[in-house]
Order: structure tokens, then sequence, then C-alpha cells
């Protein structure tokens, strides 16, 4: 009886502990995940941007490098050179932009290298102390240097591993104590399906697949004093499949889905006694804690979300594109791309069109936003320059 008793007490007490305090949700936390060198996600080529920015699983080109590079190694030409521009916020500003250069080489039959540089530019921003003063101007920018090697390790499966350096130059020379870069580094594994060409019924066709893990790194910080950020690391995975009518006339549909890697933000609340007055502020309501590593960070983000599974689909991403093709020598794109309106609301149809001439192609691609949230490539055309080399010396089945 007295063992009883003492229990009870010790249950009363502990009740007593813990209704004491409460911890109430901030209103209109956030849900989106942030990330740093958020340029990496742009579709820097017009090709991907007229699907609707996919690029995993669609057919070889000379951009693949930023999406599957593991697909170079399908490549039926030699070796090719990609130039790209991408306008960014032009309805506001006309110097903020993102240049892409590409080069791949096949090497022999079953392998390949490439490298690309990407730069994105931020513009000239112009500093005055004084009215009578001589403006500074600055030019933030950040790029990214990578290099792949691809290797096909079936008659219908390759895979490649891609290192990069990022370089991220924000700070403001005179403001910032210590105006240097941030630099850190990243690891893609991409991998690619193409089946041979089979016969149906009215057509011939041929399957694609392809996956991608990219931006695997460390977290940095764009000043001493400031939070580690963690790079877009995220998984794409693809498919796929051609429709092949004739020698002529090809249509190519394509899905992708993309989800970031990155532990999702949780809830955040103010700790209050029983009487209202605030005991501390930003204390976890509910969720996990994101400040972890990279690594611990890519696996808690298939669990960590607050709202539960449904919260975790609502992260995925997901784009639907088609490419006509007559004669390999003009394209014309679409496609569909859709975020949940919790995590950031991009929704936009995309169009494109391709033109071939000798040896070199050309694509355009135009974005209209379908989303209340304004896209910064709303109404941009984008441009790009393929010069393929030594086209036709490798033929696939």
């Amino acid at each position: 009886m007295k063992n009883r008793f003492l229990l009870l007490v010790a249950l009363a007490f502990i009740f007593e502990i813990q209704a004491q305090n409460t911890i109430v949700p901030n209103p209109n936390d956030s849900r989106v995940i942030t990330t740093g060198v958020p340029f990496l996600m742009i579709a820097s080529d017009a090709r991907a941007a007229g699907m609707a920015d996919m690029g995993v699983a669609t057919s070889v080109d000379a951009f693949s490098q930023q999406w599957n590079a593991s697909k170079y190694a399908f490549s039926e030409t030699k070796s090719g050179i990609g130039v790209s521009y991408t306008p960014y916020l032009s309805k506001l500003v006309n110097d903020i932009f993102l240049g892409n250069v590409t080069y791949f080489n096949r090497l022999d039959e079953r392998s390949a290298f490439s490298v690309g540089l990407r730069y994105f530019s931020l513009g000239e921003i112009e500093f005055v102390d004084g009215p009578n003063d001589t403006p500074r101007i600055q030019k933030p920018s950040e790029m990214s240097l990578d290099a792949s090697y691809a290797l096909r390790l079936s008659d219908q499966f390759s895979m490649a591993v891609g290192m990069r350096y990022l370089r991220s130059n924000l700070r403001i020379q005179g403001l910032d104590g210590d105006a240097s870069a941030a630099n850190t580094f990243g690891v893609d594994i991409t991998g690619y399906y193409q089946s041979e060409e089979a016969a149906y019924a009215d057509f011939n066709g041929r399957w694609r697949a392809g996956f991608a893990i990219q931006n695997i790194g460390p977290k940095f910080k764009y000043d001493d004093a400031g939070l580690d950020n963690f790079q877009p690391t995220n998984l794409r995975l693809g498919g796929g499949f051609d429709f092949i009518f004739d020698s002529y006339n090809k249509v190519a549909v394509t899905a992708e889905i993309t989800k970031l890697l990155v532990p999702t933000p949780p809830i955040l609340g103010t700790e209050v006694d029983e009487e209202g007055n605030t005991v501390q502020d930003n204390v976890i309501y509910k969720g996990k804690p994101n400040d972890v590593g990279f690594l611990k960070g890519m696996f808690q983000s298939f669990g960590d979300a607050p709202g539960g599974f449904k919260e975790e689909m609502h992260e995925i991403t997901y784009a639907l594109g088609a490419e006509y093709l007559y004669q390999d020598a003009f394209a014309f794109r679409m496609g569909y791309f859709n975020e949940h309106e919790t995590k950031g609301a991009r929704k936009f149809l995309a169009l494109g069109a391709g033109f071939k001439a000798n040896v070199v192609n050309i694509d355009i691609s135009y974005l209209f936003s379908t989303s209340k949230v304004q896209s910064p490539l709303e109404n941009t055309l984008r441009f790009s320059l393929t010069f393929n080399i030594g086209e036709g010396e490798y033929v696939e089945y």
C-alpha cells in the first residue's frame, strides 16, 4: 500500500512538472527547404528547360554533365561542346545570368569523360557611402567546375562518378571584415539504362531510365559568423520511351521526380509557463533537429518531415516532358513541372525548339508560370549551342 502511494505521488509530481511549461507553435512557420548555392538547381541548357527542367533519363546530349553524366557512354558523337546562356530576373534587371560551358569526349566503346563550368553572375551592385562619394561597384558571383568519368558496365547500362568544385563569392568588399569567397566540393553518382530498339505493332521503340544523386558534400558557411549551409543534395529518378515511327519521325516521352536529400526544418515554437510567460524561444515543437552533418542529413531527409509521410510526399517534385524529332534536324519540346504549394510552389509550363545546321545544334526554350508565385525565369528565352565533333563515329546496337 505504501509503495502504491509513493508511486501515485511520483506520477503526480512528474505530471505537475510537465504541465508547468508548454510549447506554442510559431505562426506561419516556413516549410520550405533552403540550401546554399541554389543556382545548381537551375536548368542551364535550353533542351532540358524546354521539357520542364528534366534530363536524368532523356537521351544523351552535350549538356548531360548537369543531369546524368553516365549518358555520355551512349553518345554516337565522338565529342562535343555545349554553350548556354540563361537570363535571370530579366523583368527587373538585365545583368543577372547563368552561363554554362560543357565538353565531353567518348574515349572508346565503353567509356567517356566530361568537364563543365557553370557561372552565375548577380550583376553589378552599386554602393554609395554619401551623396557626394564615388560609387563602389561590386560583382558577386558563384561558380562550379565539374569533371566526370562514365563507364559502360553492360550493353544497356552505364554509371558515372563526378567531382565538383564550388565557389560562392557573395561577400561585399569593404562591408565585410572577411570578404573571402566560400569554397567547398561535391560528388555526383549517376546511372543510365537504354534498351535496344524493339519492334512493336505500328512502330519501333526504346526504353530509357536513369538516376542521379547529386551534390553530395560537406556543409559550408558564407561567413565566419554565419550558419552552416547544406548543398542542394538531391535524388533524381526518371524514365521514358522513344516512339520511333520511321526514319524521319520520333517522339520521346519522359517523366522525372526529384527530392532534396536535405533535412526538413522542424516546426519551432515558444516555450511558455502555465501563466503564459515566455521561457524560451525557438524550441522544437514538432520534427527533428536539422543541425546535423550532411551524410546524416541525407538519410534523415526521408523521414523527418513534421507532417509525416504526407509531407514527405509533398517534398517530391515531378516533371513530364515530350520531344518530337523530325529527321534529327528539327525538334519541338514541351513539359510541365510541379512543386507543392508548401514547398516552394514552383509550377510552370515550358516550350522549346531545336534546329540542326551541319555540326551545330541551336536550342531555345520559354517558360510560362502557372503558380501564384512568380518564377524568376518567367517569360524568359534560354539559348544553347552544341558543336558536335566526330558525329556518327559510334553506332549503338
